[in-house]
């Protein structure tokens, strides 16, 4: 006869310890961490203003009820939205992912680390409007809602450095994306322990939310991959982060928490999602995920294709001519991109397009630049996409591959090399760091400001484009800003 099971409740995982006492007593980040996280987040707003153009994305935004507004609510860059803070974070996080255009982290298991914005910033607005309205008091004795002063953008910052860090340090060597689970996985659980910090939650608070982020599991890939590939990719993310505000919310109410949530036997995440795999930190959190941070400063492309499009880009004054010409394209990449990006055979939507590496080459070639309007029906239906993606043939290069997986290098190499029916050839184009890598930091900034006002121009004028950059300029100024004011030069009447 089997011993009954022990109902004795165990110590929280050391997992969730980790986290929350991260999220909750961190606030050093280093200056080039805070001077990072300043870009990244014009970056993501000009990421999430872009998004705004295209209907397939707005339809999703607004209240889950139409017509409903809520006092002192979060506001939606770009809209005149005033929501509760868990829509709010939807919205945000919906807008910043729906172009793929905003930052990545490439390591066992990838993804976008300023998705969390979506609930950084709407949990943030939404406790420093009501604790400019009503100090001092203010939900949930928050010691941060209830300073005299409002909550400012150097809280949003280090949130964000926090954001970024744990959910890249948990993806350095836990591989959930191997085992069929998607990455946004990792923004609930970063979401959820710094927006419970946020709205003043205590250690054991803060392990009870990350807790019930962990229950939650993860959505499955499926809607990544071909042959489903789909639009649900675009708005993952933010219905990650509205679900960390949510758990946040529902555990500074008190309830309860499940401390081997992880290492359960039988029904703990590790067992049933993870293949019995523990879930580690591969290394001490503090601010490196935010300065090795990855720009997408020139094309809304998934991140393996970066260097590649820019190669095709270098290459299309020499191609533009002699398309008819080509009878090859090499395509020589890392064994990520094979397994992510490399598909043949029809391209549904533009989710499809945006992870395919031969379209975006493609595009690259044909026209010389890259933007999010090229994935569209519009475009994608010029035959001469498809009659070059024919041509082409990717090849692994096991160096690009060692060299993506160094952590020294962080590479993300691709070389491109066209093949003519008179027998010549172009020069092979090689780049193995993108112009938004650490490595180019300096010569990717100016481009990446660029990249915002452009953005902000296009939905508010070129005048308010130039204030709300302007905004940027200085990190002290910035960082002293009440969120609600900062917000408010955001916000578009309709």
């Amino acid at each position: 006869m089997s011993a009954p099971i022990s109902n004795v409740r165990p110590p929280p995982d050391q997992l969730l310890v980790d986290l929350a006492d991260y999220a909750l007593n961190y606030s050093t980040p280093s200056d080039e961490a805070l001077d990072t996280a300043r870009w990244c987040l014009l970056d993501t707003l000009a990421c999430g203003i872009m998004a705004l153009a295209y209907p397939a994305c707005t339809k999703l935004l607004g209240p889950v009820v139409p017509g409903t507004t809520i006092k002192n609510g979060a506001r939606v860059p770009g809209t005149a939205y005033e929501l509760d803070p868990v829509q709010a974070a939807f919205n945000i996080g919906t807008i910043v992912r729906w172009l793929d255009f905003n930052d990545t982290w490439l390591a066992a298991e990838w993804g976008h680390p300023s998705d969390n914005l979506g609930a950084i910033l709407a949990t943030a607005d939404w406790l420093s409007r009501n604790a400019a309205a009503n100090p001092p008091a203010a939900a949930f004795q928050s010691p941060i809602a209830n300073r005299q002063s409002a909550i400012t953008m150097r809280d949003v910052l280090v949130a964000m450095v926090k954001a970024h860090e744990i959910q890249g340090i948990l993806a350095l060597e836990n591989s959930f994306n191997r085992v069929g689970l998607d990455h946004v996985l990792l923004v609930r659980v970063a979401s959820t322990a710094v927006t419970t910090a946020m709205l003043g939650g205590t250690r054991d608070q803060i392990v009870n939310a990350l807790s019930h982020a962990w229950l939650d599991g993860s959505a499955l890939r499926t809607y990544r991959h071909a042959p489903n590939t789909g639009s649900r990719k675009s708005w993952a993310a933010g219905d990650a982060t509205s679900r960390a505000v949510r758990l946040a919310l529902i555990a500074m109410t008190g309830e309860m928490g499940y401390p081997s949530v992880l290492t359960a036997k039988t029904w703990g995440f590790q067992d049933v999602s993870f293949k019995g795999n523990a879930v580690k930190l591969a290394r001490p959190l503090g601010s490196y995920v935010m300065e090795q941070i990855l720009f997408k400063i020139s094309f809304p492309a998934e991140f393996h294709a970066q260097t590649a499009v820019e190669c095709a880009v270098r290459l299309h004054p020499l191609v533009k001519n002699k398309l008819a010409d080509i009878t090859r394209v090499e395509l020589t990449t890392h064994e990520s991109a094979i397994r992510i990006i490399d598909k043949s055979g029809p391209l549904n939507n533009p989710a499809d397009r945006d992870h395919c590496l031969q379209y975006m080459t493609a595009i690259g070639l044909i026209f010389g630049h890259l933007t999010a309007a090229d994935y569209e029906d519009q475009v994608a239906s010029d035959p001469r996409i498809d009659a070059l993606r024919a041509k082409m043939t990717v090849i692994e290069d096991k160096q690009y591959s060692r060299d993506y997986l160094d952590a020294d290098k962080r590479s993300i190499a691709n070389a491109v090399q066209v093949f003519f029916s008179d027998g010549s050839k172009t020069d092979r184009i090689e780049v193995h760091f993108p112009i938004g890598h650490r490595r180019r930091r300096k010569e990717g900034i100016p481009i990446l400001q660029q990249k915002a006002a452009s953005a902000f121009a296009a939905r508010y004028g070129k005048s308010k484009s130039e204030k709300l950059t302007s905004l940027f300029t200085d990190r002290a100024k910035l960082e002293a800003m009440p969120v609600q004011d900062f917000a408010s030069h955001l916000a578009k009447p309709n």
